[in-house]
């Protein structure tokens, strides 16, 4: 389930780029005695149409995928909620033992200067 599929490559064999017969730089007179054969050229080869890329979807879901995916945001929904519940929690029982802590000590001052 969790392995990734990965397309077919494309079998379109790779463009041949023909060859360009170069220049010679060096020119033979008709008789310098050379014992070289002309150069051929090659006959010119027409090229290869290369064929358009075929565009595909960067993430394809299957009904099992997406079940999956759907499940996995609901989780971290749940688990963001819970740690913002609780800190909000956390910050109200403060709270509410400082102002215990703030009753008590002032009727304990109270108590102290009346005696």
């Amino acid at each position: 389930m969790f392995t990734p599929k990965y397309p077919t490559p494309d079998t379109a064999p790779a463009p041949v780029v023909p060859l360009v017969p170069m220049p010679s730089s060096t020119v033979h007179p008709p008789a310098c005695g050379c014992q070289h054969t002309p150069a051929v050229t090659p006959p010119a080869q027409a090229p290869v149409p290369v064929s358009a890329p075929v565009s595909r979807s960067a993430v394809q879901l299957t009904p099992g995928s997406l079940a999956v995916v759907i499940a996995g945001g609901a989780g971290v929904v749940l688990v963001v909620g819970a740690v913002l519940v609780s800190m909000l929690l956390a910050v109200a029982i403060t709270g509410v033992s400082v102002a215990i802590c703030a009753v008590v000590l002032r009727s304990l001052l109270r108590n102290h200067q009346g005696r």
